[in-house]
């Protein structure tokens, strides 16, 4: 039941997922298409999804849909699944490496991304984007912000390897920007 847009789902209240780097978030694998992405969503909600696409379709073709009350955007390059966005308020909670990524106080993620970079051989964790986004490169995730009232709370953007090697271009600005 819809309870307005700024009501932020408890954990108990939203679907559990689990995220394989690189690969999958839940249910969904990067590389699938529209069509399987589709079939894939009828079963985890009702909220059929809006689809457009943006860029120039010669030059860029990236596809778009939006599941805004199960709490999803999803993004598409060349008709295949490269980006699974997890909205802070509604989305699904997932769980990367034994820690729930979903509409948690920035401050916190940040912590346990920086000790897991300690772990790790220097330079091959942690990145930022701009604005001091931290993003993980083991995990293939960037733990962006959204707005909730007055405060944030994580809005993590999960995509396969092949973004790494141009992050900041792989999605649209819209896709990088503090959603309220």
């Amino acid at each position: 039941m819809f309870k307005g847009w700024w009501h932020v789902r408890a954990d108990d209240e939203r679907q559990q997922w689990t995220q394989d780097p690189f690969v999958s978030v839940g249910p969904l694998r990067f590389g699938m298409s529209a069509a399987e992405v589709a079939d894939t969503m009828s079963g985890v909600t009702q909220d059929g999804g809006d689809r457009r696409v943006t860029g120039p379709e010669d030059t860029w073709v990236v596809s778009h849909c939006r599941y805004r009350e199960f709490g999803l955007e999803l993004y598409y390059r060349e008709r295949r699944l490269s980006a699974v966005v997890v909205d802070a308020l509604r989305g699904p909670q997932v769980i990367a490496d034994g820690m729930a990524l979903v509409g948690r106080v920035p401050s916190e993620l940040e912590q346990w991304m920086w000790e897991r970079a300690d772990a790790r051989p220097p330079d091959t964790e942690l990145a930022f984007m701009s604005a001091g986004v931290p993003c993980s490169e083991s995990l293939g995730v960037t733990i962006n912000v959204q707005r909730e009232g007055d405060r944030l709370l994580t809005r993590p953007i999960f995509y396969p390897a092949e973004a790494l090697h141009d992050l900041p271009h792989w999605l649209p600005q819209e896709a990088w920007a503090i959603h309220g």
